[in-house]
């Protein structure tokens, strides 16, 4: 096992763009290969698409065929169809998520996936440069359970204990009390900490700090963040906030699911040339074309991965217990080769070798492809590094009385406050009688009403709540009906904004 990471790690460090494409290419034709023999499920969506699969034989063959998702595969077939042989009597590993309605779905994995997890942990250890006498404690802030978040960042930095690193690891969840605890209680026999969880909870912690008498100062502290887009002004507060000295190689944000887990992450390369972006709009547009939102830009391993885009849509493709061949993620965004990246930027005027120089990152020099996303395709928002689906809203507001003072139409979005805390904010149209006004005993209602429907129907809300208390809670801003702003008469209504 060990051999087979190092000879992984050791290609990442080394191995040209061109090794990359030819991996990409031969792996996601075996893994075709694999689930239209072997995966009932597969063999029988493909024959209801009418795809003969003996008539794929290359890459491009592989762009015509249809898109999977949840809806019309995972959704459709008993779980053990979409195995391999249809058997699940094997060692696997189940974790849940919930969809819109909050009805789990159950991904399962192997051992294999935890193992390639791991390499992605460790590049991140490796940026550190440690010492080799110099022990780190690794704090677990993503929620612990039936999610997949928490359990897999354990299992990835336990095999980096079992591979020899100096790595110790306590697991307090989204519990911040112990997260706190942790720090104060094991701070004074670590100076080098690597904080794991959501963006936004390790905001909190971090600003939270001082008042429960941490000095960040006397820690070499990193961040490892997952689950949640965030900006380089994000990156740049929390790194000052923790003194820490190159936020290039000491933060990594990773693009996970629960299908596949770590799919793609940030390297310092991904980094620089987010940055880069952000101080060129012309760049920007080059590359992640007109969007509003800074995506995540992260490379991945081929070996392991392989990307699409069609129509913004990204698809993914990879091998799992469950495998999954064109897998639409429900996010937008794009793929470049390393190649195709370095072309962009050759074309607006910027050596990318020397910027890596400038920025003293050279030897992270990674010629993996690239892919960026920027938000989700579907009816959610983002809080906390779980999904807000409007569907729970909307029960809410049919209860009485709150019926009769609203219209049950809203706008859901995620907002940061001027210290960049994150919070939920729901936009409410009222009835024409009202015209905005709201006694306070109705908005009372409609936030405890509220907040009893997403305990009730998303269970990572319900977690969350429990650790966040108030800070949990959404807030609630009424309008009058038919307002220009969230509700124009004639336009359908737009439930989240992104």
């Amino acid at each position: 096992m060990k051999t087979k990471i190092n000879r992984i790690i050791q290609q990442i460090k080394t191995q040209r763009a061109n090794f990359w494409e030819k991996i990409r290419d031969e792996r996601a034709l075996n893994l075709f290969r694999l689930a239209s023999r072997r995966v009932p499920a597969y063999q029988d969506f493909l024959r209801h698409h009418k795809v003969k699969s003996n008539k794929v034989k290359t890459v491009v063959d592989l762009q015509s065929l249809p898109m999977i998702d949840k809806k019309n595969y995972l959704r459709k077939y008993p779980l053990s169809e979409l195995t391999i042989d249809g058997r699940l009597d094997k060692p696997l590993i189940f974790t849940s998520t919930s969809g819109s309605t909050g009805a789990p779905f159950y991904f399962h994995r192997s051992f294999d996936l935890d193992l390639r997890t791991s390499v992605i942990h460790e590049l991140f250890y490796l940026q550190g440069q440690y010492k080799k006498e110099e022990p780190v404690l690794v704090i677990v802030c993503f929620g612990m359970g039936v999610w997949i978040g928490g359990l897999i960042t354990y299992q990835a930095f336990h095999l980096l204990q079992e591979r020899g690193y100096n790595i110790s690891l306590i697991t307090p969840g989204i519990n911040k009390e112990e997260i706190f605890k942790s720090l104060k209680d094991l701070g004074a026999s670590y100076k080098n900490i690597i904080l794991a969880g959501y963006p936004p909870l390790i905001k909190d912690i971090i600003d939270e700090a001082l008042s429960r008498g941490i000095d960040w100062r006397k820690f070499r502290i990193r961040l490892l963040f997952a689950a949640e887009v965030f900006t380089e002004d994000f990156r740049e507060y929390v790194s000052r906030a923790v003194n820490m000295r190159n936020s290039f190689i000491d933060t990594m944000n990773i693009y996970g699911t629960a299908e596949l887990g770590a799919i793609a992450f940030e390297t310092p390369l991904t980094i620089l040339i987010r940055r880069l972006c952000a101080k060129n709009q012309k760049l920007f547009e080059t590359i992640f074309k007109r969007i509003e939102k800074t995506p995540t830009l992260g490379q991945y391993i081929p070996s392991f991965i392989s990307f699409d885009a069609e129509n913004n849509d990204l698809l993914v493709s990879g091998d799992n217990t469950m495998p999954l061949v064109r897998y639409a993620l429900g996010d937008h965004g794009g793929v470049y080769s390393f190649r195709e990246i370095v072309e962009k930027l050759t074309e607006s005027g910027i050596d990318l070798k020397k910027e890596a120089e400038k920025a003293r990152i050279e030897k992270f020099w990674y010629e993996l492809p690239f892919v960026y996303v920027y938000e989700r395709a579907d009816f959610s928002t983002n809080f906390y590094g779980l999904q807000v689906y409007p569907e729970p809203i909307r029960e809410a507001l049919l209860k009485k009385p709150l019926s009769a003072y609203l219209t049950g139409k809203f706008t859901l979005e995620t907002r940061f406050d001027s210290k960049q805390n994150q919070y939920l904010l729901i936009h409410l149209e009222t009835r024409k009688s009202r015209n905005g006004a709201m006694p306070q005993t109705i908005r009372q209602a409609a936030l405890s009403a509220i907040v009893e429907q997403l305990e009730l129907k998303n269970s990572e809300y319900r977690e969350l709540r429990k650790f966040l208390g108030k800070r949990a809670l959404p807030h609630l801003q009424f309008w009058p009906a038919e307002d220009p702003k969230y509700f124009k008469l004639g336009i359908k209504q737009k439930w989240v904004k992104k």
